[in-house]
């Protein structure tokens, strides 16, 4: 006879799918929204290039950069407001929106994301990024490599970076018209690119707007520091009026300090 105690149980009668139905449905929520400092609530943005800063190294060089002006920031329900600062700070979970040299006759807006944004979440963000309110004719799209979706050998004594560009970009570059940063050699093939930046690459695919996704390793570290600053400055801000108050090299190389201390203690 057997045991009813010891013995295995049988196999539950129950399909996966019926075991679903007694879990409640995940609570809904809001649709992210933007919020603009123009009185005029119908205005229509239109910056010559719109740069997104999703990596460790953009968010920290054009956080530092000046004289940009505040004019919107993009708000995430479910990202709480505790904890931010009164002015922006690189400790804020935000995505705050600025433009450079907005007097001039090509302007460039800056996005930064402070947040992790969820896959479930990424379209509905880029979709308020790229076609809505903020229709820009390029757009630069700064992310990270993920080790796990590269197909290679990465080290982390090297900094090198990729591009992945949209459908619009690579005509316009076929018809003889630069590419927006230079140098870069395309993302192998193989590779995945996924989350916020692969869903503001397809919103660009998607409104036919030229965009260029770069993704740079390591995540952290002096020389990816260097290599996306250099990235920016030769190609993007050419021509273009700015300064850096000179404290993100030493807070970014803190930061990076601070990164392999704590790698290194996950390892003794």
């Amino acid at each position: 006879m057997d045991d009813v105690i010891t013995d295995l149980p049988p196999p539950s009668r129950f399909l996966l799918e019926d075991l679903n139905n007694f879990t409640p449905p995940p609570p809904h929520l809001p649709s992210p929204f933007l919020v603009f400092s123009s009185p005029d609530s119908n205005k229509i943005f239109r910056p010559s290039i719109l740069i997104i800063a999703l990596s460790s190294p953009s968010l920290h060089f054009l956080h530092h950069l000046s004289p940009k002006t505040l004019i919107g920031t993009l708000i995430l329900p479910e990202i709480p407001f505790s904890g931010n600062s009164t002015k922006p700070s690189l400790k804020d979970k935000s995505c705050n929106i600025y433009t450079l040299n907005e007097n001039a006759d090509e302007t460039i807006m800056i996005a930064l994301v402070q947040f992790s944004v969820t896959s479930e979440r990424a379209h509905a963000v880029s979709k308020l990024l790229i076609g809505g309110k903020i229709n820009p004719q390029r757009v630069l799209i700064l992310d990270s490599v993920e080790r796990r979706n590269f197909r290679g050998k990465l080290s982390s004594d090297e900094a090198v970076a990729f591009k992945l560009v949209s459908s619009s970009e690579r005509g316009n570059l076929t018809a003889g018209d630069s590419s927006v940063v230079k140098g870069l050699d395309y993302y192998p093939s193989g590779s995945v690119v996924d989350g916020l930046g692969a869903a503001l690459l397809s919103r660009c695919e998607l409104k036919k707007t030229k965009g260029t996704l770069c993704v740079s390793w390591p995540d952290l570290g002096v020389p990816v520091m260097t290599l996306v600053k250099s990235l920016l400055v030769k190609d993007v801000l050419t021509g273009v009026s700015y300064s850096d108050d000179g404290d993100y090299e030493a807070e970014y190389l803190k930061l990076s300090r601070r990164k392999d201390r704590v790698d290194s203690d996950l390892y003794t």
